[in-house]
């Protein structure tokens, strides 16, 4: 899992554009329910994703966090997948406020590359701000499509 394009990783109604939430752990949870709904992985992986998040914060910036599994919740992937929710109203994370989190499943080492391709646009403040004001599955989709011009 080297260059598969984001896209072909989200599936549109995992893409859910006016979620709310009591707090991180509970937008984590929603970002790993979501996954589970895709089929993409089991419940247990939820439980990595919460344990992820009580030792490192996936808040990357930008009003942007990406919740993601510990490295023994891989065997919890069925296949890789990311999904998209968006909290209008935003969620502290940790003194943060996120608006938009991208839950990520990845078997194997798929995880670095899922982050890394995912930062390239994340953390671009324009494409950040676009992404956070989405008012549609077809926005997202082409926020996270690759531009061929560059590279």
């Amino acid at each position: 899992m080297t260059d598969t394009a984001l896209t072909s990783l989200l599936a549109e109604d995992s893409i859910r554009l006016d979620c709310t939430a009591v707090d991180r752990f509970d937008a984590v949870r929603q970002c790993g329910a979501a996954l589970v709904a895709a089929g993409a992985v089991d419940e247990s992986y939820v439980d990595a994703m919460i344990q992820r998040e009580e030792t490192v914060s996936t808040f990357v910036g930008e009003g942007v966090a990406i919740p993601h599994g510990t490295l023994a919740g891989k065997e919890s992937v069925r296949h890789d997948a990311i999904v998209v929710l968006r909290f209008p109203g935003g969620v502290d994370w940790e003194g943060n406020a996120v608006s938009v989190c991208v839950g990520i499943a990845a078997a194997g080492g798929g995880h670095i590359a899922l982050l890394s391709q995912l930062a390239e646009i994340l953390l671009d403040p324009e494409k950040a701000e676009q992404l956070r004001s989405a008012s549609s599955a077809e926005q997202v989709y082409s926020l996270l499509t690759p531009d061929p011009d560059e590279d």
